[in-house]
């Protein structure tokens, strides 16, 4: 399910790092009190009544600046505002209404989205300054103050009443949707070209062609599915201060997020590096099943050990994903690549499986009288019953006599029981332990 994005705007220097900051909970944006500071757009999970979304500040709009940097600004605040399902306006309750912020509101109606206006800078004693904002014509202002997080609860209220209006990918609900993620010039896009037998994407060997997510339906053996091709994901500090790469990241992201499958392109004709490990751990810790494609391997020298050597590398940098199914392809050459999609539905399916609970609980006691479960202060640590509480990714919950005594090498050992047992190839899995009747 995609997440909302809620856009942060207004002109310079009315407060919307520190707002920003304030909501995120974290110290990301850079405040400093001049105007300009906040020059490419910067984004942060949020979250408000049991509502996550992305929160993404942005620079300060003047449009009479005729600066390179300031036409920078402008695009990317064009794109976040346009990209966005709510946008917040932000004004300065001290400093009043402006040329500046009116040209800001004229830009904002423009683009039809619903917008929530924030008098920021509201403490004691001047909430009063918010009357003169209704001339913007963007409805009732609501006063706050992000230095002291008064009145943002109500603003946040308003802001997450709109997520209900928002139409979230219906149409591909109940398509298998497959993210295509890795880093700039992997050969991410030309590997959808071809698996998708047209060239729909813009194909070019200069890193960071495909700017946004797009999305591609198409049918496989039988089955519907969405392929999202997806820009390379570049480290942060790579990333140029005015480029538009920073919102592809963000998209990226969101990709992974939405997806039911990720495959994970690597370029075999470079090193692993500390990036497509990083790509590699995010898809991780979001719970999703993945295929890891090795691209260009017809351009890498060979023998008959040459995959086995590839894949003891794999083993040992993705050895916290050690389900992850790799294939080894050329998208320039078509080699191996009608081994992606089944590697694809294999994954889907194993983190979609149910295991009955008469199977784990003789897989729990197999394992137990293999390895006996630790003790503690001369308590030891007894199962009483394993059950399947949930899928994609496949969540097991153990009731226990004392969960607090499981030890991580424990819960590994259990991890590793299970995946003997059962085709979990190709997903992560979850275990829990809960003490016997606690919910």
């Amino acid at each position: 399910m995609k997440k909302p994005i809620v856009a942060v705007v207004g002109r310079p220097n009315v407060g919307k790092s520190t707002f920003f900051n304030k909501v995120v909970g974290k110290r990301i944006s850079i405040v400093k009190d001049e105007p300009g500071v906040t020059r490419d757009r910067i984004y942060a999970d949020a979250e408000w009544l049991n509502h996550n979304f992305w929160l993404v500040d942005t620079g300060g709009i003047d449009i009479h600046e005729k600066t390179e940097v300031n036409k920078n600004i402008l695009h990317q605040v064009q794109i976040a505002m346009e990209l966005a399902d709510v946008i917040i306006m932000l004004v300065d309750g001290i400093s009043g209404l402006t040329a500046q912020d009116e040209e800001v509101a004229t830009l904002l109606k423009k683009i039809k989205k619903p917008v929530v206006l924030a008098v920021n800078k509201c403490d004691d004693g001047n909430e009063d300054n918010i009357y003169e904002f209704y001339a913007l014509g963007l409805g009732d202002p609501y006063a706050i103050s992000s230095e002291h997080s008064k009145g943002i609860g109500d603003l946040l209220d308003k802001v997450v009443g709109y997520f209900d209006n928002i139409d979230f990918d219906k149409e591909n609900e109940n398509k298998i949707k497959i993210a295509i993620v890795g880093k700039p010039n992997a050969g991410k896009s030309s590997i959808t070209n071809k698996l998708l037998g047209e060239s729909r994407m813009v194909v070019s060997n200069v890193a960071g062609t495909t700017r946004d997510a797009i999305d591609t339906p198409f049918v496989y053996d039988g089955r519907e599915c969405v392929l999202i091709d997806t820009a390379g994901i570049r480290r942060k500090r790579s990333i140029e201060l005015e480029s538009v790469e920073s919102y592809s990241v963000l998209r990226s992201m969101e990709a992974i997020r939405r997806a039911d499958v990720v495959v994970i392109v690597f370029d075999a004709s470079q090193d692993l590096s500390d990036q497509d490990i990083r790509i590699a751990g995010y898809v991780h810790e979001q719970g999703k099943p993945s295929v890891v494609v090795v691209n260009k391997w017809d351009i890498v020298n060979k023998d008959e050990h040459t995959i086995e050597f590839y894949k003891q590398k794999l083993d040992k940098e993705l050895n916290f994903m050690d389900y992850y199914l790799p294939v080894f392809v050329s998208a320039l050459s078509g080699q191996r690549l009608n081994t992606i999609m089944p590697n694809v539905l294999k994954a889907y399916e194993n983190a979609n499986k149910k295991t009955s609970t008469s199977i784990l609980n003789e897989i729990l006691q197999d394992a137990v009288a293999i390895s006996q479960p630790p003790s503690k202060y001369g308590k030891r640590l007894k199962f009483y019953f394993i059950s399947q509480t949930a899928t994609n990714p496949p969540t097991f919950t153990i009731q226990a006599n004392a969960s607090e005594l499981v030890h991580f090498s424990y819960q590994r050992y259990l991890e590793n029981c299970l995946r003997r047992n059962l085709d979990l190839s190709g997903t992560p899995i979850k275990i829990e332990f809960v003490n016997k009747n606690e919910k």
